[in-house]
């Protein structure tokens, strides 16, 4: 819509919708109140369980179960023991009551994996540690808490689509785009005494974060990131 700003019809359809916050969404109806599971006015979600994978696939993000309790990947790290083979460290978080666990499985070691449901969002604006966003098609809100964004939660931008994983209905992960556009605010000054520039520096992007750049780069441009692992993509000529 022109002339409306994301914030505006943020606020707009907030006072049409019902509002989801902590988990609960609250509808008024006729001066009374009703309260659903968060998100489960979008969708229900089905999750299919039994499905055996590997400990080596495993990735941030991904739904697991173990011991009859279900946990979401928080990091996956692959290490190399020596002549005793790889392994997998993974943190995990409790879905239900938040507590982390650090467990080591073997890089064949077979894990349960729960597949989660997918749905796309757009970010309306971060506050505090907070980020509230729309469902384009139905207008509905959400509210999430930037954390299960991860390190890239630094990447969340207005209009920004973004990816929600849910479990039974709950946001347990999100994601944005693999490649998105930043500005550069600062870079580093050139060493004295090199008889040759290096062939990256470091860059202070708009959003706050650092990374490593090509020394050909200067403040004000427009590049693309790789938010996966913070690299840079290429030069933003759009």
């Amino acid at each position: 819509m022109r002339g409306i700003s994301t914030r505006s019809l943020y606020s707009l359809t907030r006072s049409l919708l019902s509002r989801v916050s902590h988990g609960i969404a609250v509808e008024t109806a006729g001066g009374c109140h009703r309260e659903t599971r968060a998100l489960g006015s979008l969708w229900s979600a089905l999750q299919s369980r039994g499905v055996k994978v590997n400990a080596i696939q495993l990735r941030a993000g991904n739904v697991i179960e173990r011991s009859g309790r279900t946990f979401r990947v928080v990091e996956s790290e692959h290490k190399q023991q020596g002549r005793g083979g790889a392994s997998i460290q993974v943190e995990l978080r409790d879905v239900d009551n938040g507590s982390k666990l650090n467990l080591r499985f073997g890089a064949e070691e077979s894990v349960e994996k729960v597949f989660v449901q997918e749905k796309s969002f757009t970010c309306l604006y971060t506050e505090g540690d907070t980020a509230f966003l729309i469902e384009p098609d139905t207008f509905e809100q959400v509210e999430v808490p930037l954390d299960i964004f991860g390190k890239a939660a630094v990447y969340l931008k207005e209009e920004m689509r973004v990816q929600l994983q849910l479990y039974d209905g709950r946001a347990l992960s999100a994601s944005v785009p693999k490649h998105v556009t930043c500005i550069i605010q600062e870079t580093q000054l050139p060493m004295k005494g090199l008889t040759s520039a290096p062939r990256y520096k470091r860059a202070l992007l708009d959003n706050g974060s650092t990374i490593q750049v090509p020394s050909y780069l200067e403040a004000g441009e427009k590049i693309v990131i790789n938010t996966e692992d913070d690299s840079f993509v290429k030069r933003d000529n759009k």
